[in-house]
């Protein structure tokens, strides 16, 4: 490669990470930070003549962060909720395949620096280097623009994705609701199916929820438990709302 080409791929690269900031509404200070984020040690290791640093150590500045903003939003959002299920909440949201889901939907992959084996080898699509970017890039975020722009990142990236139920696998919104009823006196709860569609081997349940014979949810599941558990999620947001207005 010649020394012009190999200008006009740095230039490229660099317009990568501008339309990248741009569309995440954030101006990286220190744009060498940001850059570094995205560097895997194969591409250091590969580039020893110039004075850089791969993206390890902003991985663990950023694996904290994420753990702190996470648990915050959590105990704010879920005040309900027990310790213990707390912990295994956010063990989701952090785990690696959640990471990855999320570094994806930002076209990570496509951002990396990486050296020529792992590019070969497919790095830009493999789980654990897209996780330690997430990890990395959130790392470089709090260090150039502070902890409330990663909030307001988390805002945009993550946290709808905790609203919307994604995590709901882990979370048991049933006894969450029995607990904000029986806290605030509300009467008694009661789950009821009331529709069932599809084949035996692909059935859909549709759950009803109220209290006090007044409907607050109905949930969609392909099972019982599934449905009577997002019948139970709509009822808690419909309640927390309530109780946010009258405040």
């Amino acid at each position: 490669m010649t020394k012009y080409n190999r200008y006009k791929e740095s230039k490229m690269k660099d317009r990568r990470y501008e339309q990248f900031q741009e569309r995440i509404g954030v101006k990286f200070s220190n744009e060498a930070l940001l850059k570094q984020a995205f560097t895997h040690s194969s591409y250091v290791n590969e580039h020893r003549k110039k004075r850089q640093e791969d993206n390890e150590r902003l991985e663990f500045l950023g694996d904290a962060v994420l753990e702190l903003t996470v648990s915050k939003f959590l105990y704010t959002n879920f005040p309900l909720m027990a310790e213990g299920e707390l912990t295994k909440l956010r063990a989701a949201i952090v785990c690696e395949p959640s990471l990855v889901s999320f570094a994806q939907s930002l076209d990570f992959g496509e951002l990396m620096r990486l050296g020529k084996g792992e590019e070969i080898t497919g790095g830009r699509k493999r789980p654990a280097l897209l996780a330690d970017a997430f990890e990395a890039f959130i790392g470089a975020l709090f260090l150039d623009q502070g902890i409330d722009t990663v909030v307001s990142f988390l805002e945009k990236v993550v946290f709808p994705k905790i609203k919307e139920g994604a995590f709901s696998h882990v979370m048991d919104f049933k006894s969450q609701l029995q607990e904000f009823i029986q806290h605030d006196g509300l009467g008694a709860v009661e789950y009821e199916i009331i529709e069932e569609r599809g084949p035996a081997h692909n059935r859909e349940f549709y759950s009803q929820v109220k209290i006090n014979g007044v409907a607050y949810g109905t949930g969609l599941g392909k099972s019982k438990k599934e449905a009577e558990q997002k019948a139970a999620q709509i009822a808690l947001n419909t309640l927390y709302n309530k109780e946010s207005n009258n405040k």
